[in-house]
């Protein structure tokens, strides 16, 4: 079993960005982690990163046939992003969505997410170890 891991912009600061909110670990931390996890469940684990809306969606659009789950993070795209979510539709690869802080508990623009309908879970607010935690809960319910 493959799954992807896409992380959306400004997520390639973890670690020093308002690291009140976001905490200290860096998103190599965090793919490190998943990679490990992966191995321990037996999965291929490979990460991405992107600041620009058209990569991921060339991202999402390249896993087709290519991976059996995505991990997405698409950070403030998000709330915005008819792309990705259009992008992850066309392509019919089950995905989380996942959050390092509680949107729903954040500022009005942020508690909505364009991706959330299609997803097969949203986990939020767990920071860095809510990474594992969806990716666990995607390679169970892949598996059935």
């Amino acid at each position: 079993m493959k799954i992807l891991v896409l992380n959306g912009p400004n997520l390639n600061l973890l670690g020093t960005r308002e690291p009140h909110l976001y905490g200290t670990a860096t998103l190599a931390d965090i793919e490190r982690e998943l990679i490990g996890v992966g191995a321990e469940l037996g999965v291929s684990v490979s990460c991405l990163q992107s600041n620009h809306e058209g990569e991921l969606v060339d991202f999402v659009q390249a896993a087709r046939g290519a991976v059996d789950g995505i991990i997405m993070n698409a950070g403030a795209y998000s709330h915005t992003s008819l792309a990705i979510r259009d992008a992850l539709a066309a392509v019919s690869i089950p995905y989380a969505e996942v959050h390092l802080t509680n949107i729903f508990a954040r500022e009005p623009e942020r508690r909505h997410s364009m991706l959330a309908a299609g997803a097969r879970a949203l986990l939020c607010g767990f920071g860095a170890p809510g990474y594992a935690l969806a990716l666990r809960g995607l390679v169970a319910a892949l598996r059935g």
